[in-house]
């Protein structure tokens, strides 16, 4: 395993996905992290600050398909999977794809679909699959889906149930630039236009490699030992409604993997879990009141409690 070879990767995709989406580098870097490690993102922020951009600059850099798909009330499954229809001239059915059928599906507001429709990404999701009408068919690779919801208007809504909220590797926001930033943006071309403009800086292939690569990163006992230490007190906290599940505890150890490649180590610190903790755990936790954002909050006390292991000379 050569970390290098990781490090140039990220700086690669996040120099070229900056050129659209301004002073969000840390973002781009957590949305790698998940995609390297096989994983979903959950995009949760106000309209209008850049999550689609986000995705389709992504997907340019990599060189992948890219689907949108707007979630509203009427979709249904179909749209998603796509359907077999009768060919007359052929006199037979053919099956026509739908949109999960590419390599980076954004589905925007996800939460606006029924959830009949939002059960239809749980297969695909997790078991990267996709069945219609008895039919199995394999999503491409690599796969990732970003699903988008606004925090703050409900009105119309289908809330995510835990089981599919559990299936997001991660949760991300991108916020607000600041001043000089959104003044640049302001002052350049459109975002469309420069999108138009970026191209390929990474390769499938070199993608698939540096995922199976990054198993490879060492995790010591006692690194482990403090991962498994903030789980368990996830579990134990009277502030929080559930803990996480051991699904939730094997990302944060693939992110932390990943994250101490980008960073030049074949071998994991605490640090590499800290910090990977928040986006990994956050959206899984919640209080007795049912609020995620306090979730979190819990979650960083945690973080600050447990005592993090030193190393042995």
């Amino acid at each position: 395993m050569n970390p290098e070879r990781f490090q140039d990767y990220t700086r690669r995709l996040v120099k070229n996905c900056g050129k659209i989406i301004l002073g969000k580098d840390e973002v781009i870097r957590q949305v790698i992290v998940c995609f390297l490690a096989g994983g979903h993102v959950l995009l949760e922020d106000l309209p209008g600050t850049g999550k689609t951009m986000l995705l389709r600059a992504f997907a340019r850099s990599i060189g992948g398909e890219f689907r949108r798909i707007q979630f509203t009330p009427d979709l249904i499954p179909s749209d998603l999977t796509g359907i077999n229809f009768y060919n007359q001239s052929a006199g037979k059915f053919e099956f026509r794809p739908g949109p999960l059928f590419s390599n980076i599906v954004l589905a925007d507001e996800i939460n606006r679909a029924t959830p009949r429709t939002q059960s239809a990404l749980l297969e695909c999701m997790e078991e990267r699959q996709i069945t219609v009408d008895g039919v199995t068919y394999p999503t491409r690779k690599p796969f990732l889906v970003m699903a988008t919801q606004n925090p703050i208007e409900s009105y119309g809504t289908f809330p995510l149930p835990e089981a599919q909220v559990d299936r997001f590797f991660m949760r991300l926001s991108l916020g607000y630039l600041e001043r000089e930033q959104e003044l640049e943006v302001f002052a350049r071309p459109s975002s469309s236009v420069l999108l138009e403009e970026l191209s390929p800086v990474v390769s499938m292939e070199e993608t698939e490699a540096l995922a199976g690569e990054a198993a490879e990163v060492t995790v010591s006992d006692d690194v482990a030992g403090y991962l498994m230490d903030i789980i368990a007190e996830t579990r134990q906290n009277r502030s929080l409604a559930n803990g996480v599940s051991t699904r939730a505890g094997l990302c944060l150890y693939r992110a932390a993997q990943i994250t101490a490649a980008m960073e030049g180590r074949n071998y994991v610190i605490p640090e590499d879990i800290k910090r990977e903790a928040p986006p990994v755990l956050g959206h899984r936790l919640s209080t007795l009141s049912g609020n995620s954002s306090d979730g979190t909050q819990a979650l960083l006390k945690i973080l600050d409690a447990i005592p993090v292991p030193l190393e042995k000379l």
